[in-house]
């Protein structure tokens, strides 16, 4: 396998643990201009989807546990090192969402490229050293994200990949969101879990009205901010439905007591009008949700 050289430059990190690595036998890595490539980037890990573009189908999915102490940027070198599809050229598209509470959703009129930086500011402390400002324009929601990422990693990913997209975690999930939902539908919650985060979404008549990321430690914690964003939108949790979707099991604490205090709640599917291989049946439909919807921004 070939390996850029920049993909090689940090050979003294271990790769990733890969905790999932599942490939349709259609896949042919030596034909990357015809899949799009997927990748995103948070505590949790690294995540690698690609999808078939003429059959509009994923035929790829890799998760790898998060290593301690290493950037994201060095996690990624360390995996492109030893990957025969992470850090190769040639792909028709590739796209890499960065999961973190760093991000704010501004209405496209206000928005004013050139001003990112000051727009994050009301909402998180930059880091100028190590953090870039980056945003992604919601063409169908006239709503533009601004949100922080790794400086080394997204000088890694636009090196490698110059025509790539940055997107922000919750960009995918409301785009992929918005196309699981219904014109003139009612108010409606949704949730994404995973390591020590939670992002909440509310949405009606295909318009965004509530998206944020919070931090929880407990399962406590994670019900107070549900049930706190449900009153505040005056929704009821004896009512009216949730949608999950993230890293946690129909028996886990969290969806226990997600099922405790909220009656009509459920997981959610995976993106519609997208094929995926059979081999991707080995995990719950319910997660990967972010890494799917990738395929749905433009």
């Amino acid at each position: 396998m070939s390996v850029s050289a920049s993909a090689s430059v940090v050979s003294s990190v271990a790769p990733p643990l890969a905790q999932q690595v599942l490939r349709d036998e259609t896949l042919t890595p030596e034909n990357p201009a015809a899949y799009n490539l997927y990748l995103t980037a948070g505590p949790a890990g690294l995540r690698v989807g690609v999808a078939d573009v003429r059959r509009n189908k994923f035929v790829v999915l890799e998760d790898y546990a998060a290593t301690p102490a290493t950037s994201l940027a060095g996690q990624f070198r360390a995996l492109a090192a030893q990957h025969d599809l992470v850090g190769q050229p040639g792909w028709n598209s590739v796209r890499l969402a960065v999961q973190n509470r760093a991000f704010t959703l501004l209405p496209a009129p206000l928005f004013r490229a050139g001003d990112e930086a000051a727009y994050l500011r009301l909402h998180h402390r930059l880091d100028s050293a190590h953090e870039t400002v980056q945003h992604y324009r919601h063409s169908t929601l006239e709503t533009v994200s601004v949100f922080a990422a790794e400086k080394a990693l997204t000088d890694w990913f636009l090196a490698l990949y110059p025509a790539g997209k940055l997107v922000h975690q919750t960009s995918a999930l409301l785009e992929g969101v918005m196309h699981q939902s219904e014109q003139a539908a009612a108010r409606r919650v949704y949730l994404s879990i995973s390591q020590q985060d939670l992002t909440i979404v509310a949405v009606r008549d295909k318009r965004v009205e509530f998206c944020n990321v919070f931090a929880f430690t407990s399962a406590e914690d994670l019900i107070y901010y549900t049930i706190l964003v449900m009153q505040e939108l005056q929704l009821n949790p004896d009512q009216d439905p949730v949608i999950v979707w993230g890293d946690l099991t129909h028996d886990s604490e969290l969806f226990t007591i997600l099922r405790k205090y909220i009656r009509h709640i459920r997981f959610g599917n995976r993106p519609f009008d997208l094929a995926y291989s059979y081999r991707l049946n080995e995990v719950f439909e319910y997660r990967y949700f972010e890494l799917y919807a990738l395929h749905l921004c433009e």
